[in-house]
Formats: structure tokens, C-alpha cells, sequence
């Protein structure tokens, strides 16, 4: 945890916060071993980030008083669409988009995707503000990405995809076959696809290039999502 991200009923009197969340509260005391008179690194949700200065701290509770003047790091001008991994790689994918700057994740329906997943724990509301607070600590973050979901894959491509490509970002759909070198130091708005375990069919990457995306590989070897993902985003930016 390299950055206490506090939520607005976390925030007291202006200057102020008050923590009671088990787990922020056990690394602080055993993994940083901070105590009163100490200094953290702390964030707003969706706010500036600064210092916090621990005014008192035992097993249940902190109180910080708070100079938040920094505004967050700039987002990475990604748009990502991800065809649905497993319920494992979501939660880690999600930790990893949020450290990076990714701001837009949209899940979208593949025939490789298994229905159930739509409705696994992993998805709930809470589950993912967990994963993505969880990557905003480690990338030192304070804005949340905005998750969007598409459980049907042809009504994203028909109805959604083209207002998204309204601002014209160069589109690309991670494709390890027949597909041209990922473009590296890209200086323009992103959308790139990428699909679940096993990739997307012919079918819908025929689907995306008609819509203007253009099909890219990482090289002979073929990766997982969650190694993917990481790797395009290095490559790319």
C-alpha cells in the first residue's frame, strides 16, 4: 500500500479523517510500523492526494490530520475493452488497470466467455471498488476507473462501439495471428480490445476490423490476459 486512499465518510471536519478499516490499519502499524507523529501518503476517492499526519492510531482506529493539495497523476489515454476473463483474472486485472492510469474498462460478452462468469461474486459492486481501490493504492491513484458492462457481444460492437470511436483513437484488437507489430510511444487516444482466455473467434475480430480497429500481436509468443494487458500497456505508452 504506497498511497491510504480515504472515502468521503472517511473525511471529518475539514483537515480531518478518521480510519477504522481493519486492514489499511494493520498494514500502517505492522508493515509501515507508523505511529503518532508520522506521516503517510494519502488520498481523496476521486480527489487530490498528499500528507497525512497520524494525530492517533491504535488496532481499531486512525485519525489523520490532512494537507491534500496534489492533484493525481494523468490517466493513460487508453479506452479498454476486454472480452470477460475468469473470475481470478478479473480481480487482479482490475488491480492492474487501476495502477496504470487505465480510466475506462469496458467487459464485454465473447463466445469464449462462460455465461456464469456475468454472474460471479467477483462482478459485484463492492468487489470491484475493492480491486480498483486496491490498484489506486499501489499506483499511488485517487480517480476510480469506470467499469461498463456488455453481456451481449453484437449489441456492444452495433450500438455502443461506434459512439465510442466517435473521437476518432486508433483502434486496435490484440490478435496474435495474422496481425501487424503492436505500435510502441503511440501520441493519440487508444481503444484496444482484447479478448478472454483463448482470444476472440475469427468472427468477431473480422467484426471489430470492420468497425476500424486494426489487429496487432506482441510477438510469437502467446500470453495470457492478465500478462497481455500489462505488456501492451508498457508497449503502447
Amino acid at each position: 500500500m504506497n498511497l491510504l486512499l480515504l472515502k468521503d465518510q472517511e473525511l471529518l471536519a475539514p483537515g480531518q479523517a478518521r480510519v477504522t478499516d481493519q486492514r489499511r490499519i494493520e498494514h500502517i502499524t505492522r508493515i509501515l510500523n507508523a505511529g503518532v507523529g508520522d506521516t503517510l501518503t494519502v488520498g481523496q476517492v476521486n480527489g487530490p492526494l498528499g500528507q497525512g499526519c497520524i494525530e492517533y492510531l491504535n488496532e481499531n482506529e486512525l485519525v489523520l490530520r490532512l494537507a491534500l493539495k496534489q492533484a493525481p497523476p494523468a490517466p493513460l489515454p487508453l479506452t479498454l475493452v476486454l472480452g470477460l476473463p475468469r473470475p481470478q483474472q478479473i480481480k487482479r486485472i482490475l488491480q492492474t488497470v487501476a495502477s496504470a492510469g487505465v480510466k475506462t474498462l469496458h467487459l464485454i460478452q465473447s463466445r469464449r466467455v462462460e455465461k456464469s462468469y456475468w454472474q460471479s461474486p467477483a462482478l459485484a459492486p463492492e468487489e470491484i471498488e475493492r480491486q480498483l481501490h486496491l490498484g489506486l493504492e499501489q499506483g499511488c491513484d485517487t480517480v476510480e476507473p469506470k467499469v461498463h458492462f456488455h453481456p451481449r457481444f453484437k449489441p456492444f460492437a452495433e450500438d455502443i462501439l461506434p459512439t465510442l470511436m466517435a473521437e476518432d483513437p486508433l483502434a486496435l484488437v490484440a490478435h496474435p495471428y495474422r496481425a501487424a507489430p503492436c505500435p510502441s510511444h503511440v501520441k493519440r487516444p487508444v481503444m484496444m480490445a482484447v479478448g478472454p482466455e483463448g482470444g476472440f473467434i475469427d468472427f468477431e475480430v473480422e467484426h471489430l476490423k470492420e468497425k476500424g480497429f486494426q489487429a496487432v500481436h506482441l510477438g510469437e509468443r502467446i500470453l495470457k490476459t492478465e500478462t497481455a494487458i500489462p505488456f501492451l500497456l508498457g508497449r503502447l505508452f
